[in-house]
């Protein structure tokens, strides 16, 4: 591992905190990246596409712990890199991409606050999008020798053809004429509609003299305008990543489940036919999500059409073409290499410090083998965090063996608790989540 560079102490902490409690860390995926080579390569080929003018949309599918949500993160880094602006939340019971109630709101709203650009990869960007916008507008109107808000209309006129376009560029407007008159709580009030904050006619009327907010109805499309604001503001385009999409699977009201299948239809179809510009989405999901006949995103015939997987790609052969990415296990080599980086970061990147050496990891291995079989490959969340558990406590036990405490190491067997609900269900009665639209009609 001598070709490894050292570590900086902040990004070793992240690294084994995230990893020791079961999640992905926020910063420094790359140094513990490992396989699905080819996997990446698409990804890249696809965010090239949207920084060319095209766009993208992917399904991540892999098994609960497999790595999706690592993933991911992967993915919108290489995009903040290749100069995307990128948009990230998860799906929840409150959140998802359409309803009556306020939760595709919800979902808009917490993809806002996670905007991040290669400067501000940790979220909390839009401000600066904006003001990067509307400076390089002013240094025009300077040399132009007019004014600013001309130069901002003129730029943002593309706008106006889509649906919700007008009102997105009166806020950008909005926004300079706060920057021109010194008036802070213009400034936030334009940031607030761009950030789905508003929830009623009412305020936005009072703050910016305008009708209409990002709500439920328009969710989509304001995600079609930001990409070609982004693009307007000097980046290459806009990736949006949604996970845990199995949220939607569990929806127990089959009309809400089917309205949001028909969303992401929309979605599919439009970045399939080119119908959007510089826009790209990637989802993740478990094979239950996508598969599903009763209720995965395969019990709507026109998403199973296009979700279809090449019948050709059999046998060892794949197609990383098509809309669906399934996540391949890892091979024992490739988790002896993640193991591996994972005890170079604990050691900053010394060899010198290195607390295990490489017969230990060939020890553990087979260890958790023993315990959960051929799994742990493909589900290797578990796996790992034992082994930095194992790592923390050799690291405070100077005294201690790794030989004992192999033997007493428990690796527990990951279980997709997403579903286990869902497991022996007849019908769509299931309350696993309830839904706000059927209250709609409730009166006393």
């Amino acid at each position: 591992m001598s070709d490894l560079q050292r570590i900086r102490p902040r990004d070793r902490d992240t690294i084994l905190q995230s990893l020791a409690a079961g999640v992905v860390p926020r910063r420094g995926q790359q140094l513990i990246q490992v396989g699905r080579a080819e996997e990446i390569k698409a990804l890249i080929r696809d965010i090239e596409r949207i920084a060319d003018g095209g766009s993208a949309v992917r399904l991540v599918i892999g098994e609960y712990g497999s790595g999706k949500t690592f993933f991911l993160h992967l993915v919108r880094s290489i995009a903040l890199e290749k100069g995307l602006v990128t948009m990230h939340a998860d799906l929840t019971p409150d959140r998802r991409i359409h309803a009556t109630g306020g939760q595709a709101q919800s979902l808009y709203a917490e993809l806002a606050r996670n905007v991040s650009t290669r400067t501000n990869p940790e979220g909390g960007a839009i401000a600066s999008v904006v003001e990067r916008f509307v400076s390089s507008a002013h240094q025009v109107a300077k040399s132009r020798d007019v004014k600013t808000s001309l130069v901002i209309q003129e730029r943002l006129h593309s706008l106006s053809e889509l649906v919700g376009g007008y009102d997105f560029a009166s806020v950008v407007d909005a926004y300079w004429r706060g920057h021109e008159e010194d008036s802070l709580d213009l400034k936030d009030s334009a940031i607030r509609w761009l950030r789905a904050e508003y929830a009623t006619k009412t305020d936005v009327k009072k703050d910016l003299g305008l009708r209409n907010f990002i709500g439920d109805q328009n969710f989509y499309d304001q995600l079609k305008i930001f990409a070609k604001f982004v693009v307007l503001a000097g980046y290459s385009g806009l990736m949006v990543s949604l996970d845990e999409m199995v949220n939607l699977y569990k929806l127990s009201n089959t009309q809400a489940r089917k309205s949001n299948y028909e969303q992401i239809l929309r979605i599919v179809n439009d970045c399939l036919q080119g119908s959007v510009e510089h826009l790209g989405f990637v989802k993740g999901g478990t094979p239950e999500f996508l598969m599903d006949p009763r209720r995965g995103l395969y019990s709507y015939e026109a998403l199973e059409s296009r979700l279809a997987e090449n019948s050709f790609a059999k046998d060892g052969l794949r197609d990383l073409s098509g809309p669906v990415i399934r996540l391949a296990s890892l091979t024992p080599e490739e988790l002896f290499v993640l193991l591996s980086k994972i005890r170079h970061v604990q050691a900053n990147g010394d060899e010198s410090k290195y607390l295990l050496p490489d017969t230990a990891l060939t020890a553990f291995m087979d260890h958790c083998s023993r315990r959960i079989g051929a799994r742990y490959f493909q589900t290797p969340r578990n796996t790992i965090k034992a082994f930095v558990q194992l790592l923390a406590v050799l690291e405070q036990n100077a005294e201690a063996s790794w030989k004992e405490l192999l033997g007493h190491v428990e690796v527990e067997d990951e279980t997709n608790t997403d579903n286990m609900d869902l497991q022996n269900a007849e019908d769509d009665s299931i309350p696993e989540i309830a839904d706000a639209d059927e209250l709609t009609s409730f009166r006393l």
